[in-house]
Protein backbone atom coordinates (compact mmCIF):
# COMPACT_ATOMS: atom_id res chain seq x y z
CA UNK A 1 0.00 0.00 0.00
CA UNK A 2 1.28 3.34 -0.94
CA UNK A 3 2.33 5.72 2.13
CA UNK A 4 4.33 8.53 2.30
CA UNK A 5 6.62 9.15 5.58
CA UNK A 6 6.96 12.62 6.33
CA UNK A 7 9.91 12.28 8.74
CA UNK A 8 11.82 11.68 5.47
CA UNK A 9 10.90 15.27 4.14
CA UNK A 10 10.46 17.52 7.03
CA UNK A 11 12.96 17.28 10.26
CA UNK A 12 14.13 20.45 12.65
CA UNK A 13 14.15 18.95 16.34
CA UNK A 14 14.40 21.29 19.32
CA UNK A 15 16.02 20.93 22.46
CA UNK A 16 13.61 19.00 23.98
CA UNK A 17 13.87 16.12 21.05
CA UNK A 18 10.72 17.40 19.78
CA UNK A 19 10.53 17.74 15.87
CA UNK A 20 9.14 20.98 15.56
CA UNK A 21 8.04 20.40 11.97
CA UNK A 22 6.13 17.21 12.52
CA UNK A 23 4.94 17.71 16.53
CA UNK A 24 6.76 14.11 17.07
CA UNK A 25 9.54 13.18 19.76
CA UNK A 26 12.82 12.61 18.03
CA UNK A 27 12.84 8.95 16.07
CA UNK A 28 9.19 8.64 15.77
CA UNK A 29 7.37 9.43 12.31
CA UNK A 30 3.82 10.26 10.42
CA UNK A 31 3.09 7.47 7.96
CA UNK A 32 0.67 8.97 5.34
CA UNK A 33 -1.81 6.50 3.26
CA UNK A 34 -2.79 8.02 0.59
CA UNK A 35 -4.05 6.94 -2.93
CA UNK A 36 -3.50 8.44 -6.74
CA UNK A 37 -6.24 8.44 -9.53
CA UNK A 38 -6.09 9.46 -13.23
CA UNK A 39 -2.99 10.45 -15.28
CA UNK A 40 -1.82 14.36 -15.89
CA UNK A 41 0.51 17.00 -15.90
CA UNK A 42 -2.39 18.90 -14.21
CA UNK A 43 -2.25 18.06 -10.50
CA UNK A 44 -4.88 17.99 -7.40
CA UNK A 45 -4.41 17.65 -4.28
CA UNK A 46 -8.27 16.55 -2.29
CA UNK A 47 -7.58 17.26 2.22
CA UNK A 48 -10.14 15.95 4.15
CA UNK A 49 -12.06 17.00 7.27
CA UNK A 50 -12.20 15.53 10.53
CA UNK A 51 -12.74 12.32 10.56
CA UNK A 52 -13.01 11.55 7.06
CA UNK A 53 -10.77 9.60 5.02
CA UNK A 54 -9.59 9.35 1.50
CA UNK A 55 -12.94 7.84 0.37
CA UNK A 56 -14.70 10.78 0.62
CA UNK A 57 -13.97 12.50 -2.39
CA UNK A 58 -15.75 10.43 -4.58
CA UNK A 59 -17.90 13.08 -6.27
CA UNK A 60 -15.03 15.00 -7.52
CA UNK A 61 -12.98 11.94 -8.49
CA UNK A 62 -15.25 11.14 -10.91
CA UNK A 63 -15.65 14.83 -11.93
CA UNK A 64 -12.05 15.19 -12.03
CA UNK A 65 -10.22 12.30 -13.48
CA UNK A 66 -13.05 10.01 -14.31
CA UNK A 67 -12.86 7.57 -11.91
CA UNK A 68 -12.86 6.25 -8.56
CA UNK A 69 -10.76 3.50 -9.22
CA UNK A 70 -7.02 4.33 -7.61
CA UNK A 71 -4.23 3.91 -10.05
CA UNK A 72 -3.04 1.14 -7.54
CA UNK A 73 -6.30 -0.58 -8.41
CA UNK A 74 -6.16 -0.11 -12.28
CA UNK A 75 -2.29 -1.69 -11.99
CA UNK A 76 -3.79 -4.54 -9.87
CA UNK A 77 -6.00 -5.46 -12.52
CA UNK A 78 -4.08 -5.13 -15.75
CA UNK A 79 -1.15 -7.24 -14.18
CA UNK A 80 -4.32 -10.12 -13.25
CA UNK A 81 -5.09 -10.03 -17.41
CA UNK A 82 -1.41 -10.57 -17.77
CA UNK A 83 -1.03 -7.46 -20.97
CA UNK A 84 0.82 -4.82 -21.72
CA UNK A 85 -1.58 -2.55 -21.80
CA UNK A 86 -5.27 -1.16 -20.22
CA UNK A 87 -8.46 -1.78 -22.34
CA UNK A 88 -10.12 1.92 -22.71
CA UNK A 89 -11.42 3.37 -19.91
CA UNK A 90 -12.27 6.53 -18.31
CA UNK A 91 -8.80 5.63 -15.84
CA UNK A 92 -6.73 5.69 -19.10
CA UNK A 93 -8.99 7.95 -21.35
CA UNK A 94 -6.65 11.10 -20.63
CA UNK A 95 -8.53 14.03 -18.89
CA UNK A 96 -5.35 15.35 -18.14
CA UNK A 97 -5.32 15.81 -14.19
CA UNK A 98 -3.96 13.43 -11.90
CA UNK A 99 -5.47 13.69 -8.25
CA UNK A 100 -3.92 12.26 -5.30
CA UNK A 101 -6.35 11.92 -2.11
CA UNK A 102 -5.07 11.07 1.23
CA UNK A 103 -6.11 10.32 4.77
CA UNK A 104 -4.74 12.84 7.44
CA UNK A 105 -2.75 12.23 10.25
CA UNK A 106 -5.26 10.87 12.96
CA UNK A 107 -7.08 8.62 10.78
CA UNK A 108 -7.92 5.91 8.60
CA UNK A 109 -4.88 4.18 7.57
CA UNK A 110 -2.77 6.89 8.23
CA UNK A 111 -0.66 7.19 11.34
CA UNK A 112 -2.44 8.51 15.04
CA UNK A 113 0.22 10.17 16.86
CA UNK A 114 -1.04 10.56 20.81
CA UNK A 115 0.07 13.33 21.53
CA UNK A 116 -2.53 16.44 21.27
CA UNK A 117 0.21 19.08 20.32
CA UNK A 118 1.37 16.64 17.41
CA UNK A 119 -2.08 17.84 15.65
CA UNK A 120 -2.15 21.47 14.19
CA UNK A 121 -3.66 22.83 10.61
CA UNK A 122 0.36 24.10 10.39
CA UNK A 123 1.68 20.20 11.11
CA UNK A 124 -0.76 19.05 9.04
CA UNK A 125 -0.20 21.50 6.13
CA UNK A 126 3.56 20.55 6.58
CA UNK A 127 2.43 16.49 6.36
CA UNK A 128 0.51 17.87 2.78
CA UNK A 129 3.91 19.74 1.31
CA UNK A 130 6.07 16.20 2.57
CA UNK A 131 3.55 14.08 0.28
CA UNK A 132 4.06 16.67 -2.63
CA UNK A 133 7.44 15.83 -2.37
CA UNK A 134 7.09 12.58 -2.09
CA UNK A 135 5.31 12.27 -5.40
CA UNK A 136 7.31 14.79 -6.76
CA UNK A 137 4.93 17.26 -7.42
CA UNK A 138 6.57 20.87 -8.12
CA UNK A 139 3.15 22.73 -7.29
CA UNK A 140 -1.13 21.70 -7.56
CA UNK A 141 -4.58 22.45 -7.04
CA UNK A 142 -5.74 22.47 -3.62
CA UNK A 143 -9.41 21.24 -2.21
CA UNK A 144 -9.67 20.82 1.45
CA UNK A 145 -13.32 20.05 3.10
CA UNK A 146 -13.85 21.78 6.51
CA UNK A 147 -10.34 21.32 8.41
CA UNK A 148 -8.86 20.28 5.82
CA UNK A 149 -9.75 23.56 4.08
CA UNK A 150 -8.05 25.14 7.05
CA UNK A 151 -5.22 22.91 6.30
CA UNK A 152 -5.36 24.09 2.66
CA UNK A 153 -5.51 27.97 4.22
CA UNK A 154 -2.10 27.27 5.90
CA UNK A 155 -0.36 25.60 3.12
CA UNK A 156 -1.44 28.28 0.71
CA UNK A 157 0.17 30.42 3.00
CA UNK A 158 3.50 28.68 3.97
CA UNK A 159 4.41 27.94 0.23
CA UNK A 160 2.22 29.57 -1.63
CA UNK A 161 4.84 29.26 -4.60
CA UNK A 162 3.55 25.41 -4.07
CA UNK A 163 0.34 26.55 -4.67
CA UNK A 164 -1.82 26.98 -8.15
CA UNK A 165 -4.92 27.48 -6.54
CA UNK A 166 -7.24 26.86 -3.36
CA UNK A 167 -10.98 25.98 -2.84
CA UNK A 168 -11.78 25.87 0.76
CA UNK A 169 -15.60 24.11 1.06
CA UNK A 170 -17.57 24.19 4.32
CA UNK A 171 -14.62 25.89 5.78
CA UNK A 172 -14.12 28.80 9.00
CA UNK A 173 -11.72 30.21 10.49
CA UNK A 174 -11.08 27.86 13.15
CA UNK A 175 -11.51 28.33 16.70
CA UNK A 176 -14.89 29.65 17.74
CA UNK A 177 -16.29 30.24 14.27
CA UNK A 178 -16.06 25.96 14.47
CA UNK A 179 -19.06 26.61 16.91
CA UNK A 180 -22.62 25.95 15.70
CA UNK A 181 -25.75 27.82 16.80
CA UNK A 182 -27.27 26.29 19.61
CA UNK A 183 -30.89 25.08 19.38
CA UNK A 184 -32.76 22.03 20.80
CA UNK A 185 -31.65 20.13 17.43
CA UNK A 186 -28.16 20.45 17.74
CA UNK A 187 -28.35 19.98 21.51
CA UNK A 188 -30.08 16.52 20.82
CA UNK A 189 -27.78 15.65 17.99
CA UNK A 190 -24.23 16.33 20.20
CA UNK A 191 -26.36 14.42 23.23
CA UNK A 192 -26.82 11.25 20.32
CA UNK A 193 -23.58 11.40 19.09
CA UNK A 194 -21.53 11.84 22.70
CA UNK A 195 -23.41 8.38 23.12
CA UNK A 196 -22.59 6.50 19.71
CA UNK A 197 -20.77 3.71 20.66
CA UNK A 198 -21.09 1.39 17.60
CA UNK A 199 -21.48 2.45 13.49
CA UNK A 200 -24.92 2.38 13.44
CA UNK A 201 -25.20 4.75 15.73
CA UNK A 202 -22.64 6.92 14.89
CA UNK A 203 -24.23 6.90 10.85
CA UNK A 204 -27.54 8.29 12.32
CA UNK A 205 -25.81 11.07 14.19
CA UNK A 206 -23.85 11.97 11.06
CA UNK A 207 -26.45 12.26 8.31
CA UNK A 208 -28.47 14.84 10.42
CA UNK A 209 -24.82 16.44 10.64
CA UNK A 210 -23.76 16.18 7.13
CA UNK A 211 -26.85 16.77 5.40
CA UNK A 212 -30.25 19.16 5.26
CA UNK A 213 -33.60 17.68 6.04
CA UNK A 214 -35.14 18.23 2.78
CA UNK A 215 -32.27 16.51 1.19
CA UNK A 216 -32.21 12.94 3.72
CA UNK A 217 -36.80 12.71 3.04
CA UNK A 218 -36.24 12.73 -0.64
CA UNK A 219 -37.25 9.49 -2.62
CA UNK A 220 -34.46 8.19 -4.77
CA UNK A 221 -36.60 4.79 -6.90
CA UNK A 222 -39.31 4.20 -4.13
CA UNK A 223 -36.60 4.51 -1.45
CA UNK A 224 -35.70 7.79 0.83
CA UNK A 225 -32.34 8.97 0.40
CA UNK A 226 -31.32 8.73 4.29
CA UNK A 227 -32.10 4.63 4.21
CA UNK A 228 -29.27 4.31 1.19
CA UNK A 229 -27.27 6.78 2.70
CA UNK A 230 -27.44 5.13 6.22
CA UNK A 231 -26.29 1.68 4.83
CA UNK A 232 -23.22 3.34 3.13
CA UNK A 233 -22.35 5.50 6.23
CA UNK A 234 -22.25 2.12 8.33
CA UNK A 235 -20.53 0.20 5.60
CA UNK A 236 -17.48 2.82 5.56
CA UNK A 237 -17.71 3.10 9.43
CA UNK A 238 -17.34 -0.62 9.92
CA UNK A 239 -14.85 -1.20 7.06
CA UNK A 240 -12.33 1.45 8.63
CA UNK A 241 -13.17 1.38 12.25
CA UNK A 242 -14.04 4.06 14.49
CA UNK A 243 -11.61 6.80 14.17
CA UNK A 244 -9.46 6.42 17.65
CA UNK A 245 -9.87 8.71 20.01
CA UNK A 246 -6.78 10.63 20.39
CA UNK A 247 -6.81 11.02 16.77
CA UNK A 248 -10.33 13.08 17.44
CA UNK A 249 -9.09 14.83 20.02
CA UNK A 250 -5.63 15.81 17.71
CA UNK A 251 -8.20 16.78 15.12
CA UNK A 252 -10.37 18.63 17.17
CA UNK A 253 -7.31 20.31 18.90
CA UNK A 254 -6.06 21.22 15.37
CA UNK A 255 -9.38 23.37 14.25
CA UNK A 256 -9.92 24.42 17.69
CA UNK A 257 -6.12 26.70 17.60
CA UNK A 258 -6.60 27.02 14.09
CA UNK A 259 -5.88 30.46 12.91
CA UNK A 260 -4.75 32.61 9.57
CA UNK A 261 -2.76 35.70 10.67
CA UNK A 262 -3.44 38.78 8.48
CA UNK A 263 0.18 38.27 7.15
CA UNK A 264 -0.93 34.96 5.80
CA UNK A 265 -3.47 35.99 4.28
CA UNK A 266 -1.63 38.87 2.60
CA UNK A 267 0.96 35.93 1.59
CA UNK A 268 -1.99 34.09 -0.59
CA UNK A 269 -3.36 37.78 -1.91
CA UNK A 270 0.30 38.70 -2.84
CA UNK A 271 0.95 35.32 -4.53
CA UNK A 272 -2.17 35.56 -6.61
CA UNK A 273 -3.53 32.16 -5.81
CA UNK A 274 -7.14 32.15 -7.05
CA UNK A 275 -9.29 30.61 -4.29
CA UNK A 276 -12.86 29.46 -4.17
CA UNK A 277 -15.08 29.28 -1.16
CA UNK A 278 -17.52 27.08 -1.76
CA UNK A 279 -20.59 26.84 1.21
CA UNK A 280 -23.71 25.20 1.78
CA UNK A 281 -26.69 28.00 3.57
CA UNK A 282 -28.26 24.81 5.12
CA UNK A 283 -24.80 23.60 7.09
CA UNK A 284 -25.62 23.58 11.03
CA UNK A 285 -21.48 22.39 11.81
CA UNK A 286 -20.25 25.83 10.02
CA UNK A 287 -22.30 28.72 9.88
CA UNK A 288 -21.69 30.07 6.42
CA UNK A 289 -21.36 33.78 8.06
CA UNK A 290 -17.35 32.99 8.85
CA UNK A 291 -17.13 31.57 5.23
CA UNK A 292 -18.41 34.84 4.06
CA UNK A 293 -16.11 36.36 6.28
CA UNK A 294 -13.21 34.48 5.26
CA UNK A 295 -13.76 35.08 1.82
CA UNK A 296 -14.10 38.73 2.42
CA UNK A 297 -10.62 38.99 4.12
CA UNK A 298 -9.23 37.12 1.19
CA UNK A 299 -10.33 39.65 -1.79
CA UNK A 300 -10.04 40.27 -4.22
CA UNK A 301 -8.17 36.91 -5.22
CA UNK A 302 -11.37 34.88 -3.67
CA UNK A 303 -14.92 34.03 -4.90
CA UNK A 304 -17.66 33.02 -2.67
CA UNK A 305 -20.11 30.43 -4.14
CA UNK A 306 -23.60 29.34 -1.51
CA UNK A 307 -25.25 26.65 -2.08
CA UNK A 308 -28.43 24.97 -0.66
CA UNK A 309 -26.81 21.79 0.81
CA UNK A 310 -25.75 21.15 4.29
CA UNK A 311 -22.28 20.41 5.45
CA UNK A 312 -21.58 17.99 3.04
CA UNK A 313 -22.31 20.18 -0.17
CA UNK A 314 -19.31 17.85 -1.86
CA UNK A 315 -21.79 15.34 -2.09
CA UNK A 316 -25.38 17.00 -1.80
CA UNK A 317 -24.37 19.32 -4.35
CA UNK A 318 -21.66 17.89 -6.19
CA UNK A 319 -22.30 19.14 -9.40
CA UNK A 320 -22.27 22.68 -8.48
CA UNK A 321 -19.34 21.77 -6.91
CA UNK A 322 -17.52 20.10 -8.93
CA UNK A 323 -18.63 23.10 -11.63
CA UNK A 324 -16.41 25.79 -9.36
CA UNK A 325 -13.46 22.82 -9.42
CA UNK A 326 -13.06 22.33 -12.89
CA UNK A 327 -13.71 26.35 -13.63
CA UNK A 328 -10.77 27.04 -10.91
CA UNK A 329 -8.35 24.68 -12.58
CA UNK A 330 -9.32 25.59 -16.16
CA UNK A 331 -8.88 29.50 -15.41
CA UNK A 332 -5.60 28.88 -14.30
CA UNK A 333 -4.55 26.02 -17.42
CA UNK A 334 -4.58 29.58 -19.51
CA UNK A 335 -3.15 32.14 -16.27
CA UNK A 336 -7.00 33.88 -16.02
CA UNK A 337 -7.66 34.60 -12.34
CA UNK A 338 -11.05 34.41 -10.86
CA UNK A 339 -12.72 37.58 -10.28
CA UNK A 340 -13.84 38.43 -6.28
CA UNK A 341 -17.15 38.26 -5.99
CA UNK A 342 -19.76 37.67 -3.43
CA UNK A 343 -23.67 36.69 -3.66
CA UNK A 344 -24.90 37.61 -0.57
CA UNK A 345 -23.68 40.31 2.41
CA UNK A 346 -20.35 39.46 3.81
CA UNK A 347 -19.25 40.71 7.20
CA UNK A 348 -16.71 43.49 7.47
CA UNK A 349 -16.25 44.12 10.38
CA UNK A 350 -14.07 41.97 11.38
CA UNK A 351 -12.99 41.07 15.38
CA UNK A 352 -9.30 42.00 15.94
CA UNK A 353 -8.99 40.78 19.37
CA UNK A 354 -7.66 37.01 19.60
CA UNK A 355 -10.43 34.87 20.26
CA UNK A 356 -8.93 32.53 22.02
CA UNK A 357 -9.26 35.36 25.37
CA UNK A 358 -12.94 35.23 25.19
CA UNK A 359 -13.64 31.50 25.04
CA UNK A 360 -13.20 29.60 28.09
CA UNK A 361 -12.21 25.88 28.22
CA UNK A 362 -15.63 24.35 28.35
CA UNK A 363 -16.79 25.19 24.31
CA UNK A 364 -14.18 22.96 23.75
CA UNK A 365 -16.51 19.96 24.25
CA UNK A 366 -19.19 21.13 21.80
CA UNK A 367 -16.45 21.84 18.77
CA UNK A 368 -15.24 18.05 19.79
CA UNK A 369 -18.13 16.14 18.70
CA UNK A 370 -19.10 18.76 16.18
CA UNK A 371 -15.34 18.44 14.48
CA UNK A 372 -15.78 14.89 14.82
CA UNK A 373 -18.67 15.17 11.95
CA UNK A 374 -16.79 17.29 9.40
CA UNK A 375 -15.94 14.22 7.10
Amino acid sequence: MPFCDVGEYTSDVDGAGIDMKTGLEEGCSVQLYYQLFGHGTTKVLLISGVSATYEAWGPQLLALCGTVESNEEEETKRRSRRRDFMPHSAASSGTGVQVCAFDNRGVGRSSAPKRKKSYTTLTMAKDALALMDHLGWNNTHVVGHSMGGMIACKLGAIAPERVVSLALISTTGGGYECLPKIDKTMISIAWRFLRAKTPEERAHVDLDTHYTKEYLDTLVDEEYRRAILYREYVKNLSGTGMQPKHGLDGQFNACWYHHVKSHEIDRIRSAGISVAVIHGRGDIVAQIQHAQKLANKLHPVASMTELTGGHMVTHQNAHEVNKVLLELIRSERVHVHTPYYCNSKVLHDMHKTPWHKHHKQGWRQWLCWICSCCG
